[in-house]
């Protein structure tokens, strides 16, 4: 491991993915409340999952247009189609997957149902790869080419991309799973990785690659208010927009979330537009009560902290993400060493 090493991010690419849509928010192209079928009209026939599955399954009408805001804070009824539920069922059997064209992967889910109404629950999801697409559909630049122009070079994030260009593949990172047997397995070796070549589907949701230094100086940006070194990405007033909790009635994710799995325990948690962050440091049994955050699915994560002036970014290469609470303990360790 050295300084300069890249890692695999995976889903910390959507606060990067949601900073590039709020940026065109800033520009006027869209408000939080309108629906995206204006930029996605295959949606208009959307329609959600109400009983059954196969040919008997029972689908109602949406209450209300899947909006921006329901996509930025995965609440929009979409999933990851991981579980047996029979809408995620259509997602494997329609072969919703990363391997296609970001436009063949919406068109796709045009023809799954919603897994509930738009706006009443939250469940982690696809939801920001379709922020990605709305990237594209709004400012007919690739989503690639957007978030270079936009955020990494501008930033100086010159190591985060879609994938690892030849000449530093000796700074990735090997990837590795923990076995039931305590002992690790290598599942991504760095030469034959996917992340060796330039995708086909650049997932807004977990397709970016980058450094410890580089995720650091976007948090950074964030907990400055959107500027850094001279260099505006976002106004202070949009930050703080996206880092309020945007659930309904300003409840966490033990009223609304359903799935089982996401980068973060629920709570005291609450989601605002491309993060999670604590509404209630009690419930969470943290110290820390002013964070907003996300992490990875490698065991990577990041937390920003406005009150105290703190940003954290800690990188390691294991799967699953899960295996160890290394947010709860990096917590307890860098809060309670804080005296002042």
């Amino acid at each position: 491991m050295a300084a300069d090493t890249i890692f695999r991010i995976y889903s910390m690419t959507k606060p990067i993915t949601s900073v590039a849509l709020m940026s065109l928010y800033e520009q006027g192209h869209f408000q939080l409340n309108d629906a995206i079928t204006r930029y996605i009209p295959e949606w208009r026939d959307q329609r959600v999952w109400v009983s059954g599955e196969g040919d008997t399954m029972e689908t109602a009408a949406l209450a209300q247009p899947v909006t921006f805001r329901h996509v930025l804070s995965h609440s929009a009824g979409l999933t990851y189609g991981a579980t047996d539920h029979p809408v995620d069922k259509v997602y494997r059997e329609l072969g919703v997957r990363r391997g296609e064209s970001l436009k063949e992967f919406i068109g796709k889910l045009a023809h799954v149902p919603l897994r509930y109404q738009p706006g009443e629950r939250w469940m982690y999801s696809f939801a920001t790869d379709v922020c990605g697409y709305l990237v594209e559909a709004i400012s007919g630049k690739p989503l690639d080419r957007f978030l270079e122009e936009t955020i990494l070079e501008p930033l100086g994030m010159n190591d985060t991309r879609f994938s690892v260009a030849p000449d530093k593949l000796g700074r990735f990172a090997a990837n590795y799973r923990r076995e039931p047997d305590k002992s690790l397995a290598l599942i991504d070796d760095p030469q034959t990785s996917v992340f060796a070549r330039p995708p086909v589907f650049l997932s807004g949701g977990g397709g970016l690659t980058g450094t410890t230094a580089d995720y650091v100086r976007f948090c950074e940006m964030l907990r400055r208010g959107g500027e850094l070194d001279g260099v505006r990405i976002l106004g202070p007033r949009t930050v703080d927009l996206m880092q309020r909790n945007h659930l309904p009635g300003n409840k966490d994710l033990t009223k609304l979330g359903i799935g089982g799995f996401s980068e973060t325990a629920n709570e005291g948690i609450g989601f605002g537009l491309g993060f999670a962050m604590t509404v209630d440091a009690d419930k969470t049994g943290s110290i820390s009560h002013s964070d907003y955050y996300w992490g990875g699915a490698a065991s990577t994560i990041f937390w920003i902290d406005p009150a105290e002036e703190l940003s954290v970014v800690f990188m390691t290469q294991l799967m699953p993400s899960g295996t160890f609470n290394f947010r709860g303990q990096l917590k307890s360790i860098i809060y309670s060493s804080m005296i002042d």
